[in-house]
């Protein structure tokens, strides 16, 4: 199984990890480190390598990060590139975490990334895209 590690400034990471929690139940594999004010680039890579030298690779790992260029996104991404089974997503939501731990199991980390990404882009719409979908395949029937 693939290993996350969810990362994000403020305490974006462990309230995402929460609310998974409130919806999946426990789940293994995953461990969240948020990046709050207070914190530094060194602080967040020593307990990045904390969390790697827990967390089983043997199938891969995945860094989730809130936002493109941050301190968490750029920190995961020099661990990322140490090895060809480590990838960095960003931009990450709820729904992506939920979808994508309940997928994960016999993906490789490029798939994770592939999956993670369509996820991603399915997953951002509005109530009006929705309702007009809605509407689209109800069939509209003859009256008088």
């Amino acid at each position: 199984m693939l290993s996350i590690i969810l990362t994000g400034h403020g305490g974006f990471a462990s309230g995402l990890e929460k609310a998974m929690k409130q919806i999946l139940g426990e789940q293994q594999q995953i461990t969240a480190i948020d990046f709050p004010e207070s914190s530094s680039t060194a602080l967040l890579t020593s307990q990045f390598e904390q969390a790697l030298a827990e967390l089983d690779e043997t199938e891969g790992l995945v860094f989730l990060t809130d936002l493109l260029g941050g301190t968490p996104f750029r920190v995961a991404s020099t661990f990322a590139m140490q090895k060809s089974e480590r990838e960095v997503i960003t931009g990450v939501n709820l729904q992506l975490l939920l979808e994508m731990v309940l997928e994960r199991e016999g993906l490789s980390s490029q798939e994770f990334r592939l999956q993670a990404l369509e996820c991603g882009h399915r997953g951002l719409t509005s109530l009006v895209d929705e309702l007009g979908r809605h509407r689209e395949a109800v069939p509209i029937e003859e009256g008088i």
